[in-house]
């Protein structure tokens, strides 16, 4: 039998402090959010490996990332308290289990509605049942909530996600991973009046989300 409480310490320790996630607001949420509840049932056994996790089993493919990874990414934010996010891809909801507990208001994204409705599930039995679950294509965000302070991207793009950018509030943050293989790099977008300002973080590796795959352009 997994000692789950054991297994959150060794991730807090072992992966997210040996990555430069040193945050301690963020490392006490990581510690405290029960990850064994946001994968798919009879694979809780998985739930603290230092890699991607498959969270989706029928229609849209949806990973959970890394701890290392979405540590770094939420880190990157310097989130406040109260802060307005937007989870994009939310999977079954364990990012914005972690955004909840930092003590922000979360908006979950997702465009399948049966994963939304997993996610809902999971964010009731984790104590983060007042994350606001919403469906919807992911490139287009959800204008409703906006503007962000803070919005994740729960995977890898390939093109600039524009439609996301635009959703952000005067000096709000993007972070994702771009690119795909040994190109790819955690980034950070920055809002600050009509321009959108990015840095790269570091070397990261995530699944790609098929709304921003780039398109092959002609060729003569």
């Amino acid at each position: 039998m997994v000692d789950f409480t054991q297994a959150r310490r060794m991730m807090v320790d072992g992966q997210l402090r040996t990555f430069d996630v040193n945050d301690m607001p963020l490392l006490d949420a990581m510690d405290n959010v029960p990850r064994e509840l946001f994968v798919l049932p009879g694979r809780e056994g998985l739930a603290y490996i230092d890699q991607d996790i498959l969270v989706s089993d029928s229609g849209e493919t949806r990973y959970m990332l890394s701890p290392m990874i979405l540590g770094r990414l939420i880190q990157a934010l310097e989130i406040d308290a109260g802060s307005k996010i937007l989870d994009v891809a939310c999977g079954r909801g364990y990012a914005s289990a972690v955004l909840h507990r930092l003590g922000t208001q979360v908006t979950a994204l997702e465009s399948d509605e049966a994963l939304a409705a997993a996610a809902r599930h999971c964010l009731s039995a984790a104590g983060a049942g007042d994350v606001m679950v919403v469906t919807g294509p992911l490139e287009q965000g959800y204008a409703a909530h906006a503007p962000y302070d803070a919005i994740v991207v729960n995977g890898s793009v390939e093109v600039r996600p524009e439609g996301l950018l635009q959703q952000l509030a005067e000096g709000g943050r993007l972070v994702c991973v771009k690119g795909r293989g040994r190109a790819a790099r955690a980034m950070l977008y920055v809002r600050s009046g009509d321009a959108i300002g990015e840095r790269s973080l570091f070397e990261a590796a995530a699944p790609l989300l098929a709304p921003f795959v780039q398109t092959p352009g002609f060729t003569f």
